[in-house]
């Protein structure tokens, strides 16, 4: 199940305006030309911000996301046709055989059920050419990275256009490592309203990661740094290999 954030009609389309910028993205894009991929299947696509830079440098893409309200509105962003999008989760993918399969930002820690990673890992795998390459960051749990996520240091006011002014802040709910959760508050300004999103993440260690992907056919060939967050998180660098 996807978070509210993502999932809920009025809330899906506030996580561009609120998050406008994507630099993080960068290193992935020159990851993907560094790896000549012709192919990607973007993993939690969301709103197809990645999805739609790949496509606009001509490469075929994939994008997969369990939230129908994030894929809408990916869909009705200009370029959105050279896109697929498909609502599920890697238990839904055809056949691709992509040269990458990547997921950015939270998407990997996203994923806090065991048996939902392994099937996320499972799924990438399937729809890689053999040879290809999967790539995702999840953050180092050493950092704590959750001790800056509360009120104090998150609440802001953002005007969006058509919408208004909104006001966002995180509350830390609860940490019981592995996991972390927290909520996001929403308030609209136009008419009052209040919605919240709990998020849930998985902070899995550097051997915890690498042990799941050799167990389930890869081989991880380098871990870089974040360049947007240095030393701050893994950015794992796993391949299929070659038959």
């Amino acid at each position: 199940m996807a978070d509210e954030a993502f999932a809920h009609q009025r809330l899906a389309p506030l996580y561009d305006p609120l998050d406008p910028d994507r630099s993080d993205l960068d290193a992935y894009l020159a990851l993907a030309g560094e790896l000549g991929a012709r192919r990607v299947l973007d993993i939690g696509c969301g709103t197809g911000t990645f999805a739609l830079l790949l496509a606009g440098r001509g490469i075929d893409v994939t994008g997969l996301d369990p939230a129908r309200a994030s894929i809408e509105v990916a869909q009705a962003k200009p370029g959105a046709e050279r896109v697929r999008w498909i609502c599920g989760d890697a238990t839904a993918l055809p056949p691709l055989r992509a040269d990458l399969a990547t997921m950015t930002g939270n998407v990997a820690q996203a994923i806090t059920d065991p048996g939902m990673w392994q099937q996320t890992l499972q799924g990438a795998h399937r729809a890689l050419r053999p040879g290809g390459h999967l790539v995702f960051e999840t953050r180092d749990p050493a950092r704590r990275a959750w001790e800056e996520w509360n009120r104090a240091a998150s609440e802001r006011v953002t005007h969006i256009p058509g919408v208004g002014e909104v006001r966002t802040w995180y509350d830390l709910l609860d940490v019981t490592l592995p996991l972390v959760t927290f909520r996001a508050t929403f308030v609209f300004g136009a008419d009052g309203q209040t919605l919240t999103s709990d998020s849930t993440l998985r902070f899995r260690e550097r051997t915890e990661i690498e042990a799941d992907l050799a167990e389930h056919g890869f081989a991880v060939r380098e871990v870089r740094d974040a360049p947007d967050r240095p030393g701050r998180e893994f950015v794992m660098v796993a391949q299929r290999p070659r038959e």
